[in-house]
Order: C-alpha cells, then sequence, then structure tokens
C-alpha cells in the first residue's frame, strides 16, 4: 500500500493548488480518504475526508467553502482542491488511508488512518 501527494506549492493569498494523492496497492473506492496537515509548530490536523461508501466529503470548519475533495477512480487518485488560499493554509499537507476500523464521526482524527503519503508542502505568501 502506498500513498503518494504531490501538488503543493508556493502561492500567493488568495490562489489556488490542486493537491493529488496518487493511491497503489488498493483502490480509492474501497477506502475512506483523508487529507490532513501540519503547520510548523503545529499539531498535524483534520481537514477533509471522502467516504469509500457514499462518496460523502468531511470539512473541517476552517476550510469548508474553499476545500473541495474528490476522487478518480479511473486514475485511482484523490484531490483536494484549494481555493482562496491563506496564509494560515501554509502546512505539509498529507492523504492517508481509512484503517479497517474506520468510524466516519472520527474521520479527522489521525489514529482512523493506517496508510500515509510522505506530504506536500503549501506556502501561501505575497
Amino acid at each position: 500500500v502506498q500513498l503518494q501527494a504531490s501538488g503543493g506549492g508556493l502561492v500567493q493569498p488568495g490562489g489556488s493548488l490542486r493537491l493529488s494523492c496518487t493511491v497503489s496497492g488498493f483502490s480509492v473506492m474501497d477506502r475512506a480518504i483523508g487529507w490532513f496537515r501540519q503547520a510548523p509548530g503545529k499539531e498535524r490536523e483534520g481537514i477533509s475526508c471522502i467516504s469509500s461508501e457514499n462518496n460523502n466529503k468531511y470539512y473541517r470548519d476552517s476550510v469548508r467553502g474553499r476545500f473541495t475533495v474528490s476522487r478518480d477512480i479511473a486514475t485511482n487518485t484523490a484531490y483536494l482542491q484549494i481555493n482562496g488560499l491563506k496564509p494560515e493554509d501554509t502546512a505539509t499537507y498529507y492523504c492517508a488511508r481509512s484503517s479497517g476500523t474506520f468510524t466516519i464521526w472520527r474521520w479527522s482524527s489521525e489514529s482512523s488512518y493506517d496508510s500515509w503519503g510522505q506530504g506536500t508542502q503549501v506556502t501561501v505568501s505575497s
């Protein structure tokens, strides 16, 4: 099982990015995919999740309306579209695969995931 996050970069405030999470060893249709981020000096936080069973999408309050999670069966990739970037969005972004004991009401907990990508850096600065 592998997850590879990519698409980060340096963006001006108000800009957009699309992060990709390319997976292998399982299908993005079979497990929920979570997105997390960790800013310097802060704990990693869950920001979004797309469920496996019914394609429901979940967001942290601070990103709802600006972030959109999706997945593509054909490429076995999950995406996180980020619009209206703010300096406080600066962080390393990670994608993760839900564990076998995953429950949706704990989607933002790190312990709900069993495999992680290596992270991609997003820096928002003018």
